[in-house]
């Protein structure tokens, strides 16, 4: 009949009345009927697939109340993949062609229960021929003993699930077994209602209740559509297991253990096992949304955006007010170590868009000597511009970057997804593709103690899963792996993922959030891939390495937690790189207890405490990060903090940028630290209650697990092998970074320990360039650029010790150099300044030689009040003032001047000033580089008692905003 014939509303009514052979054979008249029979989808389709004993909604138990794409489709996989027990792949003789054929055609189906042929379940397993069908009638059925299956049949119940009930404990000895529609109960005797050792077995739409699945190698298994109430599922050296749309509710252990190492010896399941895995797998399948609860998490605006490397940076204004926003500036991509690098505006231009500043004026917001100086000023100018940091300076740019360049910088901090993790590590490809072991997908653990235990070099696939409400999620311990993929874990008890003894494998997309201690705690040489997840607004810290743990952390978003995104203490060394680390309720990243990691390339932003915190022999990598925006300080290293901290921008944060007690020995290099309200970098003498920290950042946590020995500390590898990965010093260091535009003196120093500072550019800070405000060891200043500086270049307090040599200190608002303290000052070029160029008051006993001073409008030099100075050899250039070159108004007898070069300037058409022989300062060369990076070359001091001090100035009374808050 043609198609047209009738409406098409009619056909869908009538063909809703055939079953399903008919609907095939309708469907293979023509393409027309093949069209209309699929419009069915919602109708016909939906009632077959819904009514079918054999399975329930496609998307049970995770999401029941989600209609599949395709009705026809999702009952078509559930009929193919209940024939998947039948299909044994043994080879048959020839002979046997006939047997098979006539065995199909004469398969029965054996009734149990009353008024039926069979009386009981035992009966009628003695009676059935191979591949039979056993159809239980309603009721409750009970053996006294142990069931032998020694034939492969199919036992299926009648009528809705709980109308038939096993109490009975079945051993399987035959190659495959199909059981569907029964409620599983133990029996007397035992707990557990089956097990084999070789064969296949499949469960479809079956309950278990307070009972135990055992599955050892070669045997194998298929459970869909099961509900497992306080049981478990143990699967033993098992080459392939696949366990789809499950629910476990309130185990007492884990619901499933996997124990052993995937068997060789494989049954004939294995194959269509791992092809139905294969494509059901969440890595093939195209989502709506990556996780699980996408959309409810952008209901409740828990979603972050999706470029998060950004903020808003405010230029020029009180920094106190910045707040992130989607509306950014560009950010810098790795430090200072490109020309393109920007010091004023925490943006970036291209290469050939850096302009060198104009050293002939301050930043116009900053200085006074620029703009409205008459034309006779220019006259006494020293032209410094060519000095070896002057790349450091780039023009201060107000406006916002080109969109083709914000556009560049802001891809090359998106987060990557998993596909480009996944190609460009040929191991985490290895991991991703692997199909052993145990099979987990779209299944439900809620309401237990334990999800999955995987242990003793077993292996475990979860794809597309939900933990909840559980103790904990997963714990993968002995070797074992694990992978997990596109899972939801949360409100667990304890942490979300446990990995232990060398456990590895691939955690990725998974979104792990709230749960009562870390969402990923790895320790005990535990050494997983963690790409891609989302770990967040958990009740302590989102990822915990320790123990010697290691692990790559990558690409992940880590946000909202109670404690630090990360936190790495005990000898834990991880590598954690290209993670987003945002709005934590503490530290961004805690390294703490001997802690170490290689931390790169990360955002770390709008964290209430640190973005980094560094304490009590904490020892990492920290290069290249991003670090902003925080609400207190960028960086802290606290005490006994140590780590190699090179090549990050560190701006914009309501605190220091970098805050270092004066027990830890830091090597700071290389940073871009900028627009921080506080300090660029502080160094103090107060020692903060470190016990008070750990406290609140995870002193508390259960580092000794139940059952578990404390001995991993004698596991932990030697110091030598520790320290190859680069050079230890012995004075705390800090060289090569960009301070600039910071709401207080660029550098802070107020330290018991020796410090040493070289090839630093400290630029435009609102107040001194560096101030030493208590340094009872040495302080060395060396071969740094200090300039336009809202105050003077550089303040040394009374009863400091400090050495400056090889210093260009240009153009700052005040007194180029202040000191009332102890030291040397030798080879320096103080030129530009409003102030005096050097001025000695108080108590100062300095040694001042060969240094190239000039001031505007202040003396050269100026010594008063009972300084003693040995001034010899120094050149000093006349300035616009008619002020003396030099002023000596000291009372005492110590003040010894010798063969110093007073230059005065008369004429317009004298030639014109130059620094010459040498060039101006500061010198960094490979040679001078290399002296302040050897490890040969720093000087060692010893350790004097810590002096508790009050900070003064523009920082908190107790230090920086993080002790504040504790």
């Amino acid at each position: 009949m043609e198609i047209n014939g009738l409406p098409l509303e009619l056909w869908r009514l009538i063909l809703s009345y055939l079953r399903l052979p008919d609907l095939g054979r309708c469907s293979l008249v023509c393409r027309a009927w093949y069209e209309l029979i699929l419009s069915l989808d919602n109708t016909r389709w939906r009632q077959l697939c819904l009514g079918c004993i054999e399975c329930r909604h496609p998307n049970w138990p995770n999401q029941p109340d989600v209609e599949p794409w395709s009705w026809r489709e999702a009952f078509k996989q559930h009929y193919l993949a209940s024939k998947t027990w039948t299909k044994n792949s043994q080879d048959f003789e020839s002979s046997n062609c006939f047997y098979l054929f006539r065995r199909k055609k004469d398969r029965r189906v054996l009734c149990v229960g009353p008024g039926c042929e069979f009386d009981n379940l035992r009966s009628a397993l003695l009676s059935a021929s191979a591949y039979d069908r056993i159809v239980l009638l309603p009721g409750v059925y009970e053996e006294q003993s142990e069931i032998f299956l020694k034939a492969p049949v199919e036992i299926m119940g009648k009528g809705k699930l709980g109308d038939v009930a096993l109490l009975v404990s079945f051993d399987q000895h035959c190659p495959t077994m199909r059981l569907c529609n029964l409620i599983f109960m133990p029996a007397w005797f035992t707990p557990v209602v089956y097990k084999t050792t070789s064969g296949h077995v499949q469960f479809d739409n079956c309950n278990f209740e307070n009972s135990q699945l055992q599955i050892h190698a070669p045997g194998t298994c298929q459970v869909k559509f099961c509900t497992f109430n306080q049981s478990s599922i143990n699967v033993h050296s098992v080459a392939i297991c696949l366990l789809e749309n499950c629910e476990f509710v309130g185990s007492e252990n884990a619901s499933v253990t996997v124990e052993g190492c995937p068997s060789l010896d494989r049954n004939w399941a294995c194959k269509h096992l791992s092809m139905l895995a294969k494509s059901r797998s969440v890595l093939l399948q195209t989502s709506e949304a990556p996780f699980c609860n996408m959309t409810k998490l952008e209901s409740q605006g828990h979603l972050p955006i999706r470029n998060t490397r950004t903020c808003e940076i405010v230029v020029g204004e009180d920094l106190g007010n910045i707040f992130p926003a989607s509306q950014t500036q560009g950010i810098p991509k790795r430090g200072c170590e490109k020309e393109s690098d920007v010091i004023g505006n925490p943006s970036m231009m291209h290469k050939e868009e850096a302009v060198t500043i104009d050293t002939d004026s301050s930043d116009s917001e900053l200085s006074i000597s620029s703009e409205n100086e008459d034309d006779d000023e220019s006259v006494y100018k020293l032209p410094y511009q060519a000095h070896s940091l002057s790349h450091m300076l780039a023009k201060v740019i107000h406006g916002r970057l080109q969109t083709n360049g914000l556009t560049a910088l802001q891809n090359d901090y998106e987060l990557k997804t998993l596909p480009q993790e996944l190609q460009k590590d040929k191991e985490s490809q290895s991991l991703a593709s692997a199909v052993q072991g145990c099979l987990i997908q779209k299944c439900l653990f809620r309401d237990g103690k334990g999800g999955i235990f995987v242990c003793s070099q077993g292996q475990a696939r979860v794809e597309g899963s939900i933990f909840r409400n559980l103790t904990y999620a997963v714990r993968c311990i002995q070797n074992s792996k694990i992978i997990m993929l596109k899972n939801d874990i949360h409100h667990c008890k304890t942490s979300g993922i446990f990995l232990r003894l060398g456990a590895g494998g691939l955690i990725a997309e998974n979104n792990i959030h709230s749960n009562c201690e870390a969402g990923v705690d790895i320790r005990k040489g535990a050494n997983p891939l963690i790409l891609c997840n989302r770990i967040h607004s958990g009740l302590r810290s989102g990822i915990v390495v320790l123990g010697n743990g290691k692990g790559v952390i990558r690409s992940n978003q880590i946000y909202g937690n109670k404690e630090a995104g990360i936190y790495i203490l005990y000898n834990g060394n991880p590598l954690v790189s290209g993670n987003h680390i945002f709005q934590g309720l503490a530290a961004g990243i805690a390294v703490n207890e001997n802690g170490r990691g290689q931390i790169t390339e990360n955002v770390i932003r709008e964290n209430q405490w640190g973005g980094a915190d560094i304490r009590r022999g904490g020892d990492p990598v920290l290069r290249s990060n991003l670090i902003c925006c925080g609400y207190s300080d960028g960086v802290v290293v606290g005490e006994r903090g140590k780590g190699l901290i090179e090549g990050n921008t560190i701006y914009g944060n309501k605190g220091c940028g970098v805050w270092v007690m004066s027990s830890s020995l830091p090597h700071i290099t290389n940073n871009q630290i900028g627009h921080n309200s506080i300090y660029g970098i502080a160094v103090f003498c107060h020692k903060d209650d470190a016990n008070d920290y750990l406290a609140n950042q995870g002193g508390n946590e259960n580092f000794n697990d139940e059952g578990e020995a404390a001995n991993w500390e004698n596991d932990l590898e030697s110091e030598d092998e520790r320290l190859t990965s680069r050079r230890p010093i012995s004075v705390a260091l800090v060289e090569s970074n960009n301070i600039n535009h910071n709401g207080a003196a660029g550098l802070y120093v107020k330290s018991s320990e020796a410090l040493n500072i070289i090839g630093n550019a400290i630029h435009a800070n609102h107040d001194c360039g560096v101030a030493v405000f208590q340094s009872s060891q040495l302080t060395r200043i060396a071969s740094n650029s200090v300039s336009c500086n809202s105050l003077g270049g550089v303040l040394v307090e009374a009863e400091c010790r400090v050495e400056l040599r090889g210093n260009g200190i240009y153009d700052n608002s005040s007194h180029g150099v202040t000191s009332k303290g102890d030291g040397l000052i030798t080879e320096n070029d103080i030129l530009g300044n409003q102030g005096c160029g050097l001025k000695l008051c108080q108590s100062a006993d300095m040694k001042v030689s060969k240094n190239r001073i000039h001031s505007f409008r202040g003396y050269g030099i100026e010594m008063l009040d009972q300084t003693k100075a040995l001034v010899q050899d120094n050149l000093i250039f006349q300035g616009k003032s008619k002020k003396t070159i030099l002023q000596q108004v000291s009372s005492t007898e110590g003040c010894v001047l010798q063969n110093n070069k007073l230059l005065a300037f008369k004429k317009r058409s004298d030639v014109a000033w130059t620094l010459e022989n040498p060039p101006a300062r500061p010198h960094i060369d490979g040679s001078s580089r290399g002296m302040s990076s050897s490890g040969n070359s720093q000087k060692g001091s010893n350790m004097t008692a810590r002096i508790a001090a009050r900070v003064e100035g523009g920082c908190h009374n107790n230090g920086s905003i993080f002790c504040t808050i504790l």
